[in-house]
């Protein structure tokens, strides 16, 4: 008898996902960003294999597509704008446009900084649309000062990215780049 060393598998894109795409027309691109609410993770999947997996934080309000609730958006998204290429690490935004830096005691634990990647919803009247729609509510995918919460529930309705795995994310994906968001 010999012991097996038990690995666990990598991600994989969920049969979720794929009836999301299929149910909206849309076909999945060459990236795609999976956020897990339960894990507190991002993986990254390219040509639908796993990649690699990031802490990330959600919001501490938890899971809601509800203008106002201050809570993580479900389903089918994409990257709709990307905000923020070429900017020193630690840069604050507000409204889209810069204000300053992180170095600054004013803005010492400023809540968006560094990169944005601004999500629409593409399932209408689920996160798309009316009172449920993800870009209208300011969803993005973006940094923080407070990068010592990554890893737990932490946001105000966003995806928090630590600096060093933000900015080659950003780098790398193109708008229009599918994102799933689950709770599992």
């Amino acid at each position: 008898m010999h012991n097996e060393l038990t690995v666990s598998a990598p991600p994989r894109l969920c049969v979720n996902f794929i009836s999301a795409c299929e149910k909206n027309g849309i076909t999945p691109t060459q990236f795609v960003l999976a956020a897990s609410i339960a894990e507190q993770t991002v993986s990254l999947f390219e040509q639908s294999r796993f990649a690699k997996k990031f802490p990330c934080s959600t919001s501490r309000f938890g899971i809601g597509q509800a203008e106002g609730s201050n809570r993580t958006p479900l389903g089918l998204h994409r990257i709709a704008e990307k905000i923020g290429a070429g900017e020193p690490v630690g840069t604050v935004f507000k409204g889209r446009k810069i204000i300053g830096h992180t170095s600054q005691p004013e803005f010492a634990d400023a809540k968006i900084t560094t990169r944005i990647l601004w999500l629409e919803g593409l399932e209408p009247g689920f996160n798309r649309g009316g009172s449920v729609d993800s870009r209208a509510r300011y969803i993005y995918i973006h940094g923080t000062a407070d990068q010592k919460n990554i890893g737990r529930p932490d946001s105000h309705g966003c995806i928090h990215l630590a600096d060093a795995d933000l900015i080659p994310l950003f780098d790398l994906l193109p708008s229009g780049t599918l994102v799933w968001i689950s709770e599992k």
